[in-house]
């Protein structure tokens, strides 16, 4: 990455190798907007809770009204496209869980 960008992770945690980016930030090369950690939740004493070119969120994001009523029609849809033998429009792989959102 170059110096002066932003990283920024609101997938998963495990995608950004923490002891690499808080040396970027302690030097000031680069700045970041990180909205997961591993573990879900950063140690009291990480300092990503301390450093200034990082904007550290708490990962409360997520699906309310409207969303829970199209998630629950999609996962309902795969359910019945499971059991009709039809392909899943939304199947996961084991191998990439890890890195989905």
């Amino acid at each position: 990455m170059g110096d002066g960008t932003t990283l920024i992770n609101t997938a998963r945690g495990a995608l950004v190798d923490e002891t690499a980016l808080i040396t970027e930030l302690t030097s000031g090369r680069l700045h970041a907007v990180i909205d997961v950690t591993e573990p879900e939740i950063a140690a009291k004493n990480s300092m990503l809770h301390s450093l200034p070119n990082i904007f550290l969120t708490p990962h409360i994001a997520g699906a309310v009204g409207v969303e829970r009523s199209r998630l629950g029609v999609s996962m309902v849809d795969e359910i019945e496209r499971f059991i009709a033998g039809l392909p899943l429009q939304h199947a996961v792989a084991l191998a990439t869980l890890d890195r989905m959102a």
